[in-house]
Protein backbone atom coordinates (compact mmCIF):
# COMPACT_ATOMS: atom_id res chain seq x y z
CA UNK A 1 0.00 0.00 0.00
CA UNK A 2 1.29 3.43 -0.92
CA UNK A 3 -0.01 6.79 0.28
CA UNK A 4 -0.43 9.97 -1.72
CA UNK A 5 -0.95 13.23 -0.56
CA UNK A 6 -36.51 5.63 8.62
CA UNK A 7 -32.78 4.31 9.06
CA UNK A 8 -31.36 1.24 7.41
CA UNK A 9 -29.87 -1.60 9.48
CA UNK A 10 -26.21 -1.21 10.37
CA UNK A 11 -26.09 2.52 9.69
CA UNK A 12 -26.38 5.69 11.69
CA UNK A 13 -26.95 9.23 10.52
CA UNK A 14 -24.67 12.17 11.25
CA UNK A 15 -27.45 13.82 13.27
CA UNK A 16 -27.99 10.71 15.38
CA UNK A 17 -24.28 10.39 16.03
CA UNK A 18 -24.04 13.91 17.43
CA UNK A 19 -26.93 13.30 19.82
CA UNK A 20 -24.80 10.82 21.76
CA UNK A 21 -22.32 13.48 22.91
CA UNK A 22 -22.32 15.06 26.35
CA UNK A 23 -23.13 18.78 26.27
CA UNK A 24 -20.03 19.59 28.37
CA UNK A 25 -16.34 20.22 27.93
CA UNK A 26 -16.00 16.48 27.47
CA UNK A 27 -17.71 16.65 24.08
CA UNK A 28 -14.37 16.49 22.29
CA UNK A 29 -13.46 13.15 23.78
CA UNK A 30 -16.29 11.13 25.24
CA UNK A 31 -19.77 9.90 24.46
CA UNK A 32 -22.61 8.77 26.66
CA UNK A 33 -22.16 5.20 27.86
CA UNK A 34 -24.41 2.98 25.75
CA UNK A 35 -27.28 1.13 27.37
CA UNK A 36 -26.97 -2.62 27.83
CA UNK A 37 -30.02 -2.86 25.59
CA UNK A 38 -28.95 -1.31 22.26
CA UNK A 39 -31.26 1.14 20.59
CA UNK A 40 -32.93 0.34 17.31
CA UNK A 41 -30.69 2.64 15.31
CA UNK A 42 -27.34 1.99 17.02
CA UNK A 43 -24.29 1.96 14.74
CA UNK A 44 -23.32 -1.65 14.14
CA UNK A 45 -21.41 -3.43 11.43
CA UNK A 46 -24.03 -4.91 9.14
CA UNK A 47 -23.60 -8.56 8.29
CA UNK A 48 -23.98 -8.80 4.55
CA UNK A 49 -23.71 -12.23 2.91
CA UNK A 50 -21.16 -12.22 0.11
CA UNK A 51 -20.44 -14.71 -2.63
CA UNK A 52 -16.87 -14.56 -3.98
CA UNK A 53 -16.99 -13.13 -7.54
CA UNK A 54 -15.49 -15.10 -10.36
CA UNK A 55 -12.44 -13.83 -12.27
CA UNK A 56 -14.63 -12.97 -15.25
CA UNK A 57 -17.03 -11.00 -13.04
CA UNK A 58 -14.11 -9.09 -11.51
CA UNK A 59 -12.74 -8.27 -14.97
CA UNK A 60 -16.14 -6.99 -16.12
CA UNK A 61 -16.54 -4.86 -13.01
CA UNK A 62 -13.03 -3.40 -13.39
CA UNK A 63 -13.65 -2.59 -17.06
CA UNK A 64 -16.92 -0.89 -16.13
CA UNK A 65 -15.22 0.98 -13.27
CA UNK A 66 -12.39 2.25 -15.46
CA UNK A 67 -14.78 3.57 -18.11
CA UNK A 68 -16.43 5.77 -15.43
CA UNK A 69 -13.21 6.88 -13.70
CA UNK A 70 -12.28 10.33 -15.02
CA UNK A 71 -9.12 11.07 -12.99
CA UNK A 72 -6.76 8.41 -14.36
CA UNK A 73 -7.11 6.44 -11.14
CA UNK A 74 -8.40 3.21 -12.61
CA UNK A 75 -7.92 -0.31 -11.30
CA UNK A 76 -5.48 -2.88 -12.72
CA UNK A 77 -6.15 -6.60 -12.76
CA UNK A 78 -3.32 -9.09 -12.23
CA UNK A 79 -3.08 -12.59 -13.64
CA UNK A 80 -3.67 -14.14 -10.23
CA UNK A 81 -7.06 -12.42 -9.93
CA UNK A 82 -5.99 -9.70 -7.50
CA UNK A 83 -6.20 -6.07 -8.52
CA UNK A 84 -4.91 -2.70 -7.38
CA UNK A 85 -6.46 0.75 -7.30
CA UNK A 86 -7.00 3.92 -5.31
CA UNK A 87 -9.25 4.92 -2.46
CA UNK A 88 -9.60 8.27 -0.72
CA UNK A 89 -9.96 8.44 3.06
CA UNK A 90 -11.42 11.46 4.86
CA UNK A 91 -9.92 12.08 8.30
CA UNK A 92 -12.52 13.11 10.87
CA UNK A 93 -10.69 12.81 14.18
CA UNK A 94 -12.01 14.77 17.15
CA UNK A 95 -9.25 13.80 19.57
CA UNK A 96 -5.58 14.75 19.42
CA UNK A 97 -3.14 12.15 18.12
CA UNK A 98 0.27 11.31 19.57
CA UNK A 99 3.35 11.79 17.38
CA UNK A 100 7.13 11.84 17.96
CA UNK A 101 8.38 15.25 19.10
CA UNK A 102 10.96 17.08 16.98
CA UNK A 103 10.82 14.71 14.00
CA UNK A 104 10.63 16.00 10.43
CA UNK A 105 7.87 14.65 8.14
CA UNK A 106 8.88 11.52 6.19
CA UNK A 107 10.42 12.07 2.75
CA UNK A 108 9.92 10.01 -0.40
CA UNK A 109 13.26 8.33 0.39
CA UNK A 110 11.98 7.35 3.83
CA UNK A 111 8.81 5.90 2.33
CA UNK A 112 10.73 3.84 -0.24
CA UNK A 113 13.18 2.55 2.36
CA UNK A 114 10.38 2.11 4.91
CA UNK A 115 12.28 4.13 7.50
CA UNK A 116 10.44 4.24 10.84
CA UNK A 117 11.20 7.78 12.03
CA UNK A 118 8.94 7.35 15.07
CA UNK A 119 11.37 4.77 16.46
CA UNK A 120 14.25 7.27 16.49
CA UNK A 121 13.01 9.15 19.58
CA UNK A 122 11.09 8.44 22.78
CA UNK A 123 9.76 12.02 23.02
CA UNK A 124 6.07 12.42 22.30
CA UNK A 125 3.68 15.28 21.69
CA UNK A 126 0.01 15.56 20.76
CA UNK A 127 -1.89 17.71 18.29
CA UNK A 128 -5.11 17.76 16.28
CA UNK A 129 -5.02 16.61 12.67
CA UNK A 130 -6.87 18.96 10.27
CA UNK A 131 -10.55 18.11 10.15
CA UNK A 132 -11.68 16.43 6.94
CA UNK A 133 -8.20 16.17 5.48
CA UNK A 134 -8.16 13.66 2.61
CA UNK A 135 -5.48 11.07 1.88
CA UNK A 136 -5.32 8.99 -1.26
CA UNK A 137 -4.14 5.41 -0.90
CA UNK A 138 -2.93 2.98 -3.54
CA UNK A 139 -3.91 -0.45 -2.27
CA UNK A 140 -4.56 -4.01 -3.36
CA UNK A 141 -7.79 -5.98 -3.37
CA UNK A 142 -6.31 -8.01 -0.50
CA UNK A 143 -5.53 -4.94 1.64
CA UNK A 144 -7.70 -5.03 4.75
CA UNK A 145 -9.22 -2.21 6.79
CA UNK A 146 -6.68 -2.94 9.52
CA UNK A 147 -3.81 -2.43 7.06
CA UNK A 148 -5.36 0.77 5.72
CA UNK A 149 -5.58 2.22 9.24
CA UNK A 150 -1.99 1.23 10.02
CA UNK A 151 -0.80 2.77 6.74
CA UNK A 152 -2.54 6.07 7.47
CA UNK A 153 -1.10 6.25 10.97
CA UNK A 154 2.37 5.50 9.66
CA UNK A 155 2.03 8.23 7.03
CA UNK A 156 1.28 10.82 9.73
CA UNK A 157 3.79 9.21 12.15
CA UNK A 158 0.98 8.65 14.64
CA UNK A 159 2.15 6.29 17.39
CA UNK A 160 -1.28 5.71 18.96
CA UNK A 161 -2.64 2.19 19.15
CA UNK A 162 -4.38 1.43 15.79
CA UNK A 163 -7.25 -0.09 17.76
CA UNK A 164 -8.23 3.43 18.81
CA UNK A 165 -9.35 4.10 15.23
CA UNK A 166 -11.96 2.67 12.89
CA UNK A 167 -12.72 2.98 9.19
CA UNK A 168 -16.27 3.81 8.19
CA UNK A 169 -17.99 3.81 4.84
CA UNK A 170 -20.17 6.86 4.20
CA UNK A 171 -23.10 6.92 1.82
CA UNK A 172 -25.92 9.31 0.94
CA UNK A 173 -29.40 7.84 1.22
CA UNK A 174 -32.80 9.54 1.26
CA UNK A 175 -31.17 12.93 1.79
CA UNK A 176 -29.16 11.75 4.80
CA UNK A 177 -25.46 11.03 5.34
CA UNK A 178 -25.12 7.51 6.74
CA UNK A 179 -22.08 5.84 8.28
CA UNK A 180 -21.30 2.15 8.72
CA UNK A 181 -18.32 0.88 10.66
CA UNK A 182 -16.25 -1.62 8.66
CA UNK A 183 -14.77 -4.80 10.06
CA UNK A 184 -10.97 -4.87 10.31
CA UNK A 185 -11.03 -7.80 7.87
CA UNK A 186 -13.06 -5.99 5.17
CA UNK A 187 -11.30 -5.05 1.92
CA UNK A 188 -12.00 -1.39 1.03
CA UNK A 189 -10.93 -1.70 -2.61
CA UNK A 190 -13.55 -4.40 -3.20
CA UNK A 191 -16.21 -2.07 -1.75
CA UNK A 192 -14.89 0.71 -3.99
CA UNK A 193 -15.15 -1.57 -7.02
CA UNK A 194 -18.73 -2.55 -6.23
CA UNK A 195 -19.82 1.07 -5.64
CA UNK A 196 -17.97 2.58 -8.61
CA UNK A 197 -15.72 5.66 -8.62
CA UNK A 198 -18.40 8.17 -7.55
CA UNK A 199 -17.51 9.31 -4.00
CA UNK A 200 -21.09 10.53 -3.50
CA UNK A 201 -22.17 6.90 -3.70
CA UNK A 202 -19.45 5.68 -1.32
CA UNK A 203 -16.55 7.27 0.53
CA UNK A 204 -14.31 6.20 3.41
CA UNK A 205 -13.86 8.03 6.71
CA UNK A 206 -11.31 7.46 9.48
CA UNK A 207 -12.76 8.17 12.91
CA UNK A 208 -12.19 7.28 16.53
CA UNK A 209 -13.20 3.74 17.39
CA UNK A 210 -16.16 4.40 19.66
CA UNK A 211 -16.90 1.35 21.79
CA UNK A 212 -19.49 2.92 24.11
CA UNK A 213 -17.06 3.32 27.01
CA UNK A 214 -13.62 4.90 27.21
CA UNK A 215 -10.87 2.26 27.27
CA UNK A 216 -8.42 4.01 29.59
CA UNK A 217 -5.88 1.20 29.37
CA UNK A 218 -5.30 2.03 25.70
CA UNK A 219 -3.93 5.49 26.58
CA UNK A 220 -0.47 6.33 27.85
CA UNK A 221 0.15 8.61 30.86
CA UNK A 222 1.28 11.57 28.67
CA UNK A 223 -1.87 11.17 26.56
CA UNK A 224 -4.12 11.23 29.63
CA UNK A 225 -2.30 14.29 31.00
CA UNK A 226 -2.73 15.99 27.65
CA UNK A 227 -6.45 15.18 27.65
CA UNK A 228 -6.81 16.73 31.11
CA UNK A 229 -5.05 19.90 29.94
CA UNK A 230 -7.34 20.19 26.92
CA UNK A 231 -10.45 19.47 28.99
CA UNK A 232 -9.49 22.18 31.50
CA UNK A 233 -9.05 24.67 28.66
CA UNK A 234 -12.38 23.69 27.12
CA UNK A 235 -14.04 23.99 30.52
CA UNK A 236 -12.68 27.50 31.04
CA UNK A 237 -13.78 28.51 27.54
CA UNK A 238 -17.28 27.16 28.19
CA UNK A 239 -17.47 28.98 31.54
CA UNK A 240 -16.51 32.26 29.87
CA UNK A 241 -19.11 31.74 27.14
CA UNK A 242 -21.85 31.10 29.71
CA UNK A 243 -20.81 34.11 31.82
CA UNK A 244 -20.86 36.39 28.78
CA UNK A 245 -24.29 35.08 27.79
CA UNK A 246 -25.85 35.74 31.20
CA UNK A 247 -24.06 39.08 31.68
CA UNK A 248 -25.64 40.25 28.43
CA UNK A 249 -29.02 38.85 29.51
CA UNK A 250 -28.76 40.60 32.89
CA UNK A 251 -27.90 43.89 31.16
CA UNK A 252 -30.99 43.67 28.95
CA UNK A 253 -33.20 42.89 31.95
CA UNK A 254 -31.85 45.88 33.89
CA UNK A 255 -32.43 48.14 30.88
CA UNK A 256 -36.01 46.87 30.57
CA UNK A 257 -36.63 47.48 34.28
CA UNK A 258 -35.32 51.05 34.07
CA UNK A 259 -37.49 51.77 31.06
CA UNK A 260 -40.58 50.37 32.76
CA UNK A 261 -39.93 52.60 35.79
CA UNK A 262 -39.48 55.68 33.60
CA UNK A 263 -35.83 56.13 34.51
CA UNK A 264 -33.25 57.18 31.95
CA UNK A 265 -30.77 54.52 30.92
Amino acid sequence: MTVDSSMSSGYCSLEEELEDCFFTAKTTFFRNVQSKHPRKNDCKPAEEPRCPPTLQEIKQKIDSYNTREKNCLGMKLSEDGTYTGFIKVHLKLRRPVTVPAGIRPPSIYDAIKEVDLAATTDKRTSFYLPLDAIKQLHISSTTTVSEVIQGLLKKFMVVDNPQKFALFKRIHKDGQVLFQKLSVADCPLYLRLLAGPDTDVLSFVLKENETGEVEWDAFSIPELQNFLTILEKEEQDKIQQVQKKYDKFRQKLEEALRESQGKPA
